[in-house]
């Protein structure tokens, strides 16, 4: 199994700020919600929540029981819009959820705790 390489901060974070600007390029928003899940990763390691960013991107994150084949039982997925809201403080858990934006499902489905994760 190959492991990703690790996003440097400064290259992340230039990704995430060009991300959020208009017309944002593919590889800028890519780079932003991988750094961005990355971040996730590192502030709440564990293997109980499995977070989608397609097309970009997933990350197993929050301590707890892990899974080792299937579908996880605690999944959040989101379009890379969403998460780089969230991501940045751009726009709250509950809000996101409240507008289907975030489809979580598990009892552990809920990053809101260490969220944001950065600020550009």
């Amino acid at each position: 199994m190959e492991v990703a390489k690790r996003i440097p901060d400064l290259d992340g974070m230039d990704a995430v700020r060009a991300a959020l600007e208009p017309g944002a390029d593919r590889s800028s928003l890519a780079l932003a919600v991988r750094y961005t899940l990355q971040c996730l990763a590192e502030r709440a390691p564990g293997k109980s929540v499995e977070v989608r960013v397609p097309p970009f991107g997933a990350v197993q994150a929050v301590e707890g029981p892990g899974h080792t084949r299937g579908t996880p039982p605690n999944v959040i997925e989101t379009d890379a819009a969403t998460w780089l809201e969230l991501a940045t403080g751009a726009t709250s858990w509950a809000d996101a959820m409240g507008r289907g934006a975030v489809h979580a499902s598990g009892v552990r489905a809920d990053v809101s705790a260490w969220l944001p994760l950065v600020r550009p």
